[in-house]
């Protein structure tokens, strides 16, 4: 993203804050995330993998955290919506990431809403999305997936837009089987507020229905005789849900026998924004600091309510290591960024494990681990 500060001996997220960010945000937001990705890809073939490893990963066995069956790195992810094509997945894991996310990704290709549609509220520390899962669709993701990788994969699926609710189903099962040899995980995105009706499916009658139609094909998958193991399936759910709702998928949760849940996608709510009025009446989902205090809120009470039956990945508002820390202890077991990372640089995940490291004594142990 910031390749032209990854040599120089001074703290990155100070040059990146103050140098290349005002620079960067000059530029279209949308622009500048398809030059990041050609300059990253470009500088890793010509050798700076090895450099970014050096400065921006961290080994330690006390960062490693086992959850649903899975054995992670280190707790901080890059969540979905950065690589959504799974097009940079191993060179984004050289910037310290313990997991990357691809996604959302469909059965067809898809070119998503108009553009303008990615917008950077900076007085907010925030981002407005209305990408509409634009991508090329599973099939040529699961291309790039065929190579051998070091890092773990989580598959982010979704439907197409011309796509009937009621048909909803077949998509996701589409993406699911299309996926299924190549991530270590999956997402199942309901809750994203820039397709139409998509919502919708998190009532709790559909929303079961979608779920047991994955845990169905996920056991075809376990029972083979070749060994095939079945794969966490994770909700990834809205910060705008009400407490009555966060009941029911802890319910659902406990009907369907899912692996965990994914707290939380981007808000459609606006309260308290300091940025310009023609900014915050932009629709779509709002991501960054403003949703720090409710995606931590929604972490706490799936977490307490549910006995801390189910693993928990904690993302949103995440801007630093006091905002990670507070999400963990709030009951998360592994945490993602997205807005944070646009923000704070290619340092900020770095950051993070440095000072999980040094409170790894107060934080619980993750809920895979809880439950032996």
């Amino acid at each position: 993203m910031v390749v032209c500060i990854f040599a120089l001996q001074i703290p990155q997220s100070l040059m990146y804050k103050f140098l290349i960010r005002p620079l960067l945000f000059k530029l279209d937001p949308e622009q500048v995330h398809h030059i990041s990705f050609t300059l990253i890809r470009f500088f890793s073939k010509i050798g700076f993998a090895s450099i970014w490893r050096s400065m921006y990963v961290i080994e330690n066995q006390a960062l490693e955290r086992e959850v649903f069956g899975l054995r992670f790195k280190n707790p901080i992810g890059l969540a979905a919506g950065f690589d959504k094509d799974a097009k940079l997945y191993e060179e984004l894991g050289n910037f310290g990431f313990g997991f990357v996310e691809i996604g959302t990704l469909t059965p067809k290709p898809q070119d998503g809403n108009p553009k303008k549609r990615l917008f950077r509220l900076k007085k907010d520390s925030a981002i407005i999305n209305r990408m509409g899962f634009n991508n090329r669709g599973v099939f040529d993701a699961v291309e790039r997936l065929k190579k051998d990788r070091n890092i773990l994969i989580g598959g982010n699926i979704g439907k197409n837009k011309i796509t009937a609710n009621a048909d909803a189903v077949k998509d996701y099962l589409i993406c699911f089987d299309a996926l299924f040899d190549y991530v270590d995980y999956f997402v199942v995105n309901v809750s994203s507020p820039n397709t139409p009706g998509l919502r919708e499916l998190q009532d709790k009658e559909p929303l079961t229905a979608l779920l047991l139609a994955l845990k169905k094909q996920n056991r075809l998958y376990g029972s083979k005789s070749d060994g095939t193991k079945e794969k966490p399936i994770l909700l990834k759910i809205a910060p705008d849900l009400t407490n009555s709702q966060l009941l029911d998928i802890i319910s659902i949760v406990k009907t369907t026998k899912i692996d965990g849940v994914v707290a939380t996608n981007t808000t459609i709510a606006r309260e308290n924004l300091k940025s310009e009025c023609l900014l915050v009446e932009e629709k779509g989902g709002l991501s960054g600091k403003p949703l720090t205090a409710r995606s931590t809120e929604v972490i706490r009470f799936l977490a307490e309510k549910s006995n801390k039956s189910f693993p928990i990945i904690g993302v949103g508002g995440i801007h630093s290591p006091e905002d990670a820390l507070e999400k963990l202890e709030a009951g998360a077991d592994l945490i993602q960024l997205w807005t944070g990372f646009v923000y704070e640089g290619p340092s900020i995940a770095k950051r993070i494990n440095k000072e999980i490291l040094k409170n790894t004594i107060n934080l619980p142990l993750p809920t895979a681990k809880r439950k032996e």
